[in-house]
């Protein structure tokens, strides 16, 4: 069990709710025990690299949590370094509300998924958005993707946890769905040209037969 996760989740609260339920002995000895997690492993890294999307938590003035997902092309979701991940905010509905809330409160909340291979990662952190700085928009930008990108969002890492994949249903994009069925898509063409000649080359033959004169039916 990661440390610093233990460290930020745990609250009062949560510690007395698993005093209550009985799960509190448990947790404690693996939050003294355990890693930090603070940070972003190579692992990690090869795993955010495939994330086409993801869920955003934010903290609102008046106390409630904000959840948004952004998404873009696989690997908009950048690891600056280990302690770091960046992304573009492109261009949306001009709502601005994780903009509002990250000028009040700089809490955040990251929750990747993979639903194909039933994996998740939990990260929180401090997030910050900065605007006008060109550099660091074109670092976080996509090639060939024509969104517009409105500032640069960062976030620095504080704790991790990974999942197991217990009630997670297995989901596949549009993309997945296309790269599976492609080859399957190929042999039925295959198929078809095969059958397609097969059948001229009998009806060429059947042609042939006829007595002179006589056209096939």
């Amino acid at each position: 069990m990661p440390r610093k996760f233990g460290e930020i989740a745990f609250t009062p609260e949560v510690q007395a709710a698993q005093e209550q339920r009985g799960s509190r002995q448990t947790y404690e000895r693996y939050i003294t025990n355990g890693p930090a997690n603070d940070a972003i492993t190579p692992k990690m890294e090869e795993f955010i690299a495939q994330l086409d999307g993801f869920y955003l938590g934010t903290v609102s003035s008046n106390g409630y949590p904000y959840i948004q997902f952004r998404g873009g092309q696989p690997g908009f979701l950048k690891v600056l370094d280990e302690k770091t991940l960046g992304f573009a905010d492109f261009s949306g509905n001009v709502q601005y509300i994780t903009v509002g809330n990250l000028s009040g409160n700089d809490k955040a909340f990251l929750f990747l998924m993979d639903y194909r291979h039933r994996k998740r990662i939990k990260i929180w952190g401090r997030a910050k958005y900065v605007e006008g700085d060109l550099e660091l928009i074109e670092r976080l930008r996509v090639p060939d993707y024509p969104a517009e990108i409105e500032r640069a969002i960062l976030f620095h890492v504080e704790a991790t946890s990974e999942n197991c994949p217990q009630h997670i249903p297995i989901r596949y994009s549009k993309t997945e769905v296309e790269a599976m069925m492609a080859p399957l898509q190929a042999q039925i063409t295959e198929l078809e040209q095969q059958l397609s000649q097969r059948n001229f080359t009998l009806m060429s033959a059947e042609g042939s037969r006829l007595p002179e004169g006589q056209a096939a039916r």
